[in-house]
């Protein structure tokens, strides 16, 4: 019967979401639907008091505030100039200007929980740059699809915050615990593209010119405004002077002042961000409304429950599980943006890690990492579609550039499972 209820429901989900309605929508319309077929609790009653409760929680504010800051970067200067204080230090590593695209997604990713905004914004200014001068199109875009997940998990991570609000679990400890994770995956990533360098030396373009230390000092003035913006948002959360809520509000006023100091922020630029902020909060406040109502659902008719009891028959051991959890999310991520992934599956299988005697913050970084696996894996990977609207490139084309980027994801789970420091050292050190 659970076999039945489970193909009906993914039927429905995948019938609604092939029609073209809207992600929260559908959820929210399977959820009603196996209320109505499965459970004695009327679904007008239950949907209501879900919804509510998931617009009105107060940790759920950091999530809009996160998301207008990155787009005041996006449309100021803050961004530019952080590219003009990265170039001259890179001149002499192998792959040279490449690492720009994974440095500068590094450092944006810090002041930005967006992957969208990080690829968006370094696509910007790196693209345009490195075609000038010569770089092969496949390598600069594969390395940005890859390195624009990394707004994923270097705090502050808009992904982190749903996953915490969901699983109840400390924010602040999970931004502390994707700090290192996130360094791995960027020094694989440059890792990657130092080999890829060495092994086609001939399509890199020669250095035109050499910077002396002096001038690589001085080009890293620009790099100041984005320092101190990474200081304030996130030294605020670990000093224990702010929550996750009230450094995003930080965050903002210290994006908004910098540009406003800079003299790129106009009414213009302010309407613009905080319009698109509202446009991408709203869509992403109704998937959450809708993922919920669903959790819930499948709570009344057992699904989670008996989802557990299954697994746990299987006799997977804590690695099968993982094993078998990153299959399931990355081929989800295939139909699925990472906040509906995460949202809509948490009710489910939290149960089943908790079981496994898995921890909660090392099972966030894990999701994660899956998710961002799901960011360039086709048909709905978000930052394929950015890089497309950009370059005008195939989806499909830009997936296959994508994929060693893909394979690096998967090396960084491997690392983590086999060495869970690299997640637990930093929030074990740090009482937040």
């Amino acid at each position: 019967m659970d076999a039945l209820i489970t193909t009906l429901l993914i039927v429905a989900l995948f019938a609604l979401l092939g029609s073209g309605v809207w992600i929260g929508l559908a959820l929210a319309g399977v959820a009603w639907i196996g209320m109505t077929l499965f459970s004695s609790r009327p679904a007008g009653d239950a949907m209501a008091v879900t919804v509510w409760g998931t617009a009105s929680s107060w940790t759920l504010t950091a999530l809009p505030l996160f998301v207008w800051m990155g787009e005041i970067l996006f449309r100021t200067r803050l961004s530019q100039d952080m590219f003009r204080g990265l170039a001259p230090w890179l001149e002499r590593i192998p792959g040279r200007l490449l690492h720009t695209n994974i440095v500068g997604c590094t450092i944006f990713a810090a002041v930005s929980g967006s992957s969208t905004a990080t690829c968006a914004t370094i696509g910007k200014m790196t693209l345009p740059e490195l075609k000038s001068r010569g770089y092969p199109d496949g390598i600069t875009i594969g390395t940005l699809a890859g390195a624009g997940t990394l707004g994923l998990l270097i705090p502050p991570s808009i992904i982190m915050i749903v996953y915490g609000v969901s699983a109840n679990v400390s924010i602040a400890q999970l931004f502390i615990a994707g700090i290192l994770p996130g360094v791995l995956l960027a020094l694989l990533f440059s890792g990657y593209i130092v080999g890829w360098a060495l092994l086609n030396g001939d399509r890199i373009p020669a250095v035109t010119e050499h910077t002396t230390i002096a001038q690589k000092l001085y080009a890293s003035r620009h790099l100041i405004p984005v320092v101190v913006l990474i200081a304030l948002v996130l030294g605020s959360i670990y000093s224990g002077l702010a929550t996750a809520t009230e450094a995003a509000a930080f965050g903002v006023v210290g994006s908004l002042a910098l540009s406003a100091l800079q003299r790129s922020l106009d009414w213009r630029t302010f309407r613009d961000s905080l319009l698109g902020a509202t446009r991408l909060y709203c869509m992403i406040a109704l998937i959450l409304a809708g993922a919920a109502f669903l959790t819930l659902a499948m709570g009344y008719i057992g699904l989670p429950r008996n989802l557990a009891e299954w697994i746990a028959t299987l006799g997977l051991s804590p690695l099968g599980l993982i094993i078998a959890l990153a299959c399931f999310y990355i081929v989800l991520g295939c139909f699925l943006d990472g906040i509906s992934m995460v949202v809509l599956t948490m009710g489910v299988i939290l149960p089943t890690v908790e079981k496994a005697g898995i921890d909660l913050v090392w099972f966030g970084i894990f999701i994660v990492l899956v998710v961002e696996m799901a960011q360039i894996t086709p048909p709905v990977g978000f930052n394929l579609f950015v890089l497309q609207g950009m370059t005008g490139r195939q989806i499909t084309w830009i997936a296959r550039h994508s994929m060693p980027m893909f394979a690096l994801m998967c090396v960084a789970v491997l690392a983590i499972w086999y060495f869970p420091v690299i997640v637990t050292f930093l929030p074990q050190h740090m009482k937040l």
